[in-house]
């Protein structure tokens, strides 16, 4: 029987972990110390290092897309991030786009900044 139990949770566990590594789950802190990544909203596309498209559950943020679920709980979150004032203070510029299939990468050599 236990031997069972362990192969339920183990079983559980390679199918949950994928999923919530890949999803751009984040929390909008408060405290810029409390925050991995320092985020400026740009006012044009063309300014943004992502494109990011605000979806309304967590299993629609996939994968490192733009794709952002925003959780009520830092805990629940793959990153914390911190709205900044100005661009200067930011470690990621990003732009919100009104559809999920405009949410991309502008500037591939900041992608490490969300996973």
């Amino acid at each position: 029987m236990n031997n069972l139990l362990i192969k339920i949770v183990f079983t559980f566990l390679l199918i949950s972990v994928p999923v919530f590594i890949n999803s751009q789950t984040v929390f909008s802190t408060n405290e810029d110390y409390k925050a991995d990544i320092k985020v400026f909203v740009v006012d044009a596309e063309y300014k943004a290092d992502l494109l990011v498209y605000k979806v309304n559950a967590n299993y629609k943020a996939k994968k490192n897309k733009g794709l952002w679920f925003f959780t009520n709980a830092d805990y629940k979150a793959l990153k914390k991030i911190f709205f900044v004032d100005r661009e200067y203070k930011a470690d990621l510029n990003i732009y919100f786009v009104d559809g999920d299939y405009k949410a991309k990468w502008k500037n591939d050599l900041k992608k490490h900044l969300m996973l």
